[in-house]
């Protein structure tokens, strides 16, 4: 029989008295500031650095637990008074400091909200999985910096991910622990009444009832909904559980509330956004959301809404593979959705076709970020050459254009510097390159002054990262042996060595990441990394999806790997993969490995990281590093070649890998005089620096979203909706018309001047006949679309050139004419290309109406 467990009647929180003298710190434990300034952190590791790290670097938890005694003490501390009062000061002005990046047409209350299922702001804070999380946390943290108006908006998850170990075999299993919400910095919003604040959703026969948390990111606030409060009934209590738990059923009810709620919960916040961005499809009904807001305010109809919400959102997608969309069969979605896209006028086949990439197809399911897509003015990858994967993986969704020409453009991801830099290189940088390397990281020219770093500084700096990393894998890797019942290690020395080339693996285990690549030869790894004169170690980490048994089995066979004797001290892996243990990774390699199997690797920002902290990259050219790589400042592997058989292609990557290892990576990490320092990966470790920081950063990253998607989006939004929406209507009337007479627009006649071969920088005359139906000519747009061109005429597009009326004759014929000049040698072909034209149309592509000639 269990004891019984004792249960409150009623719980209440009780704040940590502080003296007057260190009051400052309770405002600044409630701003995750402290998570990306150096000073700050310190301060609060001052306090009690066991404390520190026992609460998983939590400031609120450290001062509930920190004895009465001890803030007495520290309040009589100069030193500690002096450093307080300086953090603050640095707070208030960072606070008020004016915005670096304007986007005409939002304010502080028409804001930029950015939506997100999970963000990795902190260890402390398990609200995230792993690398789209980690980038929501670091937009936000860069648009704090920048001062753009924007608010985020997600889910407060009490069980938050789970928590990975390994078992004695290396299999994965999970564990889950309780969020205390009373031992974050979170803060429960409240009306004007003084009452909880909650917006309601509508579940079949039921609202359910959504309570608000606010957490401040420096000046960017984060909503986080939360269901678990009386008056839901105990399931939908349970729908904010858990990250990615549960079933499809779960997944829709969470994105309803993410998306519906999320909107919903800025309105009563009297937040009002101008731009909306969604990261990934999970909040794709935010659109639909926003739609139904604007009907039941203006009494527009479905098609008129839509244009100007469609026209100011963005929707960043992190996929490359169809197997990671969420899909929803169609009975699941008219279950929870019916009764709700009844109110604006759609049917299911209606509403259904919106997530659908064939909209007559009743069997297809229903795809969140299909309905994105469809909802937005602006699409994006996360790389430039995930930005062509996302084209090729969307095509069907625009059947009448070619793969250059579908509407999804792509912003390459960056990290935040100031989060993800070592704190010993952070204050060599301020020492060498000022201040501006943090408030102003995308310029190049800050960044010029490593050049001015001494060899040797930058090296012991590097030296002592890497010498903490192995510390803490060892004892990590201790205290997992201990728990297993295991033996550490079967030699007499303790595994990694601190002064030997040390190479990470951190991420995902993945089929397609390829954990295993590295072991195909298992003699010839041997003989690397046990090379007495130039030996070399690694380090994994990661976790897998708790459902994927594939990715767990890699786990697996790399522990496998790990435990065999010619490896043992030479190659470990490390459980309870989250933020904290990714910093020191990235900061402590001395080289950062990643072998995905191109082009699936949307962006791989953990390399990122490890390059802003000196570590040299050794990957394949897939995602940032495809267009980031140099010679001489990383290597590549494979160097970009591919083949469609996964198997043969595994085998070349792994053979390059090898080689690369064996006659390149070790020789130049022990390339040194005796007792000299390794010049030439010194010099390739400050170029790579100074090269990658400025660009891939989110500072940089925030701007171009800025530029490319947010001021566009706004302008948009504001133009739609003035003079009481009429030019939403009007644009929607118009659309409606070019639809029903797109049909009859019909090419008679196309000449060219083309007579025989052209020569270089020829330029071609093109003439076009066309009968437009009953549409003006001023509906329309014709281009020449050109570029290189294939023996059987496959045309890939490369430039276009404008066409104009010359003529309209009494018969309804209208005449164009226009020149373009070809933009390659060899074989090129050109097509004429009809859209419709309109002023307030953002994207003429998104129509779906285009005719070729």
């Amino acid at each position: 029989m269990e004891p019984v467990r004792l249960r409150a009647a009623r719980t209440l929180l009780v704040e940590p008295e502080l003296p007057a003298a260190l009051e400052p710190l309770r405002a600044l434990s409630r701003n995750l500031y402290w998570t990306w300034h150096i000073d700050a952190a310190d301060l609060f590791a001052r306090i009690d650095q066991e404390a520190w790290r026992a609460t998983n670097r939590n400031p609120v938890r450290l001062l509930q637990q920190v004895a009465t005694e001890r803030l007495a003490e520290l309040a009589s501390d100069d030193g500690f008074l002096l450093h307080l009062k300086r953090v603050q000061e640095a707070f208030e002005t960072y606070l008020a400091r004016t915005p670096r990046l304007e986007v005409p047409g939002t304010s502080p209350r028409e804001v930029i909200a950015y939506f997100s299922l999970e963000y990795g702001l902190t260890e402390s804070l398990p609200n995230y999985s792993g690398g789209l999380g980690v980038l929501a946390a670091d937009h936000l943290k860069a648009a704090s910096d920048l001062g753009l108006p924007l608010v985020a908006v997600g889910l407060l998850y009490h069980e938050g991910y789970f928590q990975q170990r390994l078992a004695p075999d290396g299999w994965q299993s999970e564990e889950r622990e309780s969020i205390d919400v009373a031992g974050q910095p979170l803060t429960s919003v409240r009306g004007r009444d003084g009452r909880q604040m909650e917006v309601r959703i509508p579940f079949p026969g039921r609202e359910v009832a959504v309570r608000i948390w606010r957490l401040d990111v420096g000046r960017v606030p984060v909503y986080l909904l939360d269901t678990n409060i009386d008056a839901n009934a105990p399931a939908d209590r349970d729908l904010c559980n858990r990250l990615y738990g549960g079933d499809n059923e779960t997944r829709i009810q969470q994105e309803m509330l993410v998306g519906i709620g999320g909107v919903r919960a800025l309105h009563a916040l009297d937040l009002h956004p101008a731009v909306c961005h969604m990261n990934e499809g999970h909040s794709a009904l935010l659109g639909v959301e926003r739609i139904r807001m604007m009907m039941k305010e203006s009494g527009l109809s479905f098609e008129e809404a839509r244009l100007p919400v469609s026209a100011a959102t963005t929707f960043t997608t992190h996929t490359a593979v169809a197997a990671g969309i969420d899909l929803f069969a169609p009975e699941l979605v008219t279950q929870y959705l019916a009764p709700y896209y009844a109110e604006l006028g759609l049917d299911d086949r209606a509403f259904l076709s919106l997530g659908r990439v064939r909209s007559d197809d009743d069997e297809e399911p229903f795809s969140m970020a299909v309905l994105g897509l469809h909802l937005t003015g602006y699409r994006n990858g996360v790389s430039q050459l995930h930005g062509v994967v996302s084209r090729r993986l969307w095509e069907a969704a625009w059947p009448n254009l070619p793969q250059e020409q579908i509407p999804i453009g792509a912003i390459t991801n960056g990290i935040h510097l100031g989060t993800w830099v070592a704190h010993d290189l952070a204050e060599l940088y301020d020492r060498f390159l000022g201040p501006d390397w943090l408030d102003e990281p995308e310029r190049a020219a800050v960044w010029s002054g490593l050049e001015a770093v001494p060899d040797d500084v930058i090296w012991r700096a590097h030296e002592r990262l890497r010498e903490q990393l192995v510390t803490r894998a060892r004892d990590q890797a201790r205290d997992s042996a201990a728990r297993l019942g295991l033996s550490a290690t079967a030699s007499a020395r303790a595994p990694l060595d601190p002064e030997a080339l040390t190479i990470g693996f951190a991420r995902r285990f993945a089929s397609y990441k390829r954990a295993t690549l590295l072991f195909r030869d298992l003699e010839r790894l041997e003989r690397i990394v046990n090379n007495p004169e130039r030996p070399v170690q690694f380090i994994f980490a990661g976790k897998a999806h708790p459902r994927d048994e594939a990715g767990k089995q890699l786990i697996r066979e790399v522990v496998e790997h790990s435990r065999r004797p010619e490896f043992r001290d030479r190659l470990i892996v490390l459980e309870r993969y989250d933020v904290e243990l990714a910093r020191a990774l990235v900061q402590g390699c001395d080289v950062w490995l990643n072998t995905p199997l191109r082009p699936l690797e949307a962006s791989g920002t953990s390399g990122m990281k490890a390059a802003a902290n000196g570590a040299l990259q050794l990957s394949v050219l897939d995602g940032w590093w495809a267009e980031a790589y140099e010679p001489g400042l990383g290597w590549a592997i494979g160097l970009g070649a591919t083949v469609d058989d996964p198997e043969v292609q595994d085998a070349l990557d792994a053979a390059s890998l090898y080689e690369l290892l064996e006659h390149d990576v070790a020789p130049m990490f022990y390339e040194r005089e005796a007792g000299a320092l390794p010049a030439r990966w010194i010099e390739s470790m400050k170029r790579s620096i100074a090269t990658f920081a400025p660009r891939f950063n989110t500072a940089r990253m925030v701007q171009d979203y800025a530029e490319k998607a947010y001021t566009p989006a706004a302008e948009a939004w504001g133009r739609l909706r003035r003079d009481e929406k009429r030019p939403a209507r009007e644009l929607a009337a118009w659309l409606k018309t070019v639809r029903e007479q797109w049909d009859t627009v019909k090419i008679l006649d196309m000449q060219d001047s083309i007579e025989g071969d052209l020569p270089v920088n020829a330029q071609v005359s093109v003439q076009v006949q066309a009968h437009l139906g009953s549409l003006s000519p001023t509906d329309l747009r014709f281009d020449v679309v050109h570029g290189p061109s294939a023996p059987d005429g496959g045309l890939t597009p490369a430039a276009e050139a404008p066409l104009w009326m010359s003529n309209r004759a009494e018969d309804g014929i209208c005449h164009y004419e226009g020149t373009f000049q070809p933009q390659s040698r060899g074989r090129v072909g050109y097509a004429l290309r009809v859209l419709p034209n309109h002023p307030e149309l953002r994207n003429p592509f998104d129509t779906g109406l285009v005719l070729w000639a």
